[in-house]
């Protein structure tokens, strides 16, 4: 499904609630927290975007639907949503990647989402390195692009809460233009090194950036969102972990992760803008 099916889904789910609600426009707007032309413009059918996530967790909880109708993904409007295998595999694409990151971060509003990115972290990447990463792995730079933002307006929203954990030598590599990002300008990595530094500085402390020794510490990329589920990351798929067991175990693995840390979060902008470009 294209992002375009996915929200006339959406709005044909959204208009569904105002008719059952009863209430004008201004009303269900109001009680939604947007105004009545922000409401018009997601009724109208004339754009492919969905609304902000404070937006939908705001309709959900209004409502009394679940995150999982509203964006499409489940037919039952029940915040109980389907019963759930113990994991499941989520494939990705485009489109349904970026609804699924966006439900994900939407429940585990108010808790904490824990993540181990496979290169820089997404939501501090600069379009530069965007375009450079997703052309050498043949994905959409659009599709990037969008994922990034998204992360980058969710910790940007009060009330969230992230954590971040990766190794000291994936940032040694880029600055020094080793590995997947040999070719790439010297002046490009710097300018992403000066950005990703000034970021952390302003999402701190809602958003903290651990550096460990990948020597002491192995981890494949994942995403543990609060209690609700823990995302391992293998390449265009999500593995999906739904019970509360494996999920401990994942908070368990982060926890080691951080123990080992050798560059903490209020050090961490000060060691990135330190880096020596090569």
């Amino acid at each position: 499904m294209d992002k375009r099916a996915l929200a006339e889904l959406f709005r044909l789910r959204l208009l569904e609630l105002v008719t059952r609600s009863g209430d004008s426009h201004s009303a269900f707007a109001a009680g939604i927290g947007i105004d009545r032309s922000a409401l018009s413009q997601l009724l109208s059918g004339d754009s492919a975007r969905l609304p902000r996530v404070e937006t939908l967790l705001n309709i959900a909880e209004r409502h009394a639907v679940s995150l999982d109708w509203l964006l499409g993904i489940s037919h039952d409007p029940g915040l109980t949503g389907e019963l759930r295998p113990s994991f499941e595999i989520e494939e990705g694409g485009e489109d349904y990647t970026d609804t699924l990151l966006m439900k994900w971060h939407a429940e585990a509003t108010g808790s904490k989402i824990r993540y181990v990115p496979a290169r820089i972290p997404d939501l501090l990447r600069t379009p530069q390195i965007i375009t450079f990463e997703a052309e050498s792995a043949h994905q959409s730079v659009k599709a990037q692009a969008s994922e990034s933002a998204f992360r980058l307006d969710y910790n940007r929203q009060p009330g969230t809460d992230m954590e971040v954990c990766m190794p000291c030598e994936t940032l040694e590599a880029f600055a020094q233009g080793r590995g997947m990002w040999s070719g790439l300008k010297k002046e490009i990595r710097a300018t992403q090194l000066q950005y990703m530094s000034e970021l952390i500085n302003e999402l701190y402390p809602s958003f903290r950036l651990f550096l460990f020794n990948e020597k002491e510490r192995f981890s494949v990329p994942y995403t543990i969102f609060g209690s609700q589920r823990a995302a391992i990351f293998v390449g265009g798929m999500y593995l999906v972990l739904n019970n509360a067991e494996s999920i401990r175990k994942m908070q368990r693995h982060f926890d080691e992760l951080i123990r080992f840390t050798r560059i903490h979060a209020h050090e961490s902008a000060d060691f990135v803008k330190s880096l020596e470009v090569a």
